[in-house]
């Protein structure tokens, strides 16, 4: 058993801070896409994945894998920087 030595967040408090994200999806390289490189230097990019469990998950920035889905806010997510973001309610989430 794996222990978390990092300190979560609730995804309804992100969206609190930080308005209602979109789903981003990946057409091309992400280095060939100005869009998500502007809004990844913004860092307003969290990336979701699945955990061994299969419960969803983020952290802040972009992190490139398989099977990941992006998620981008219109505002900062610098405060959730170092956070493991749980609790991913999909209700919250644009198109």
């Amino acid at each position: 058993m794996k222990l978390l030595k990092v300190k979560t967040a609730r995804f309804s408090r992100v969206v609190e801070k930080c308005d209602n994200p979109h789903v981003y999806t990946l057409w091309q390289k992400p280095s060939a896409n100005r869009h998500l490189q502007a809004q990844i230097k913004k860092n307003r990019v969290m990336t979701i994945l699945k955990s061994e469990s299969g419960t969803d998950f983020g952290i802040a920035g972009f992190k490139q894998r398989k099977g990941a889905t992006y998620l981008v806010f219109p505002k900062s997510l610098k405060g959730f920087a170092d956070k493991r973001i749980i609790g991913i309610d999909w209700s919250l989430v644009g198109e």
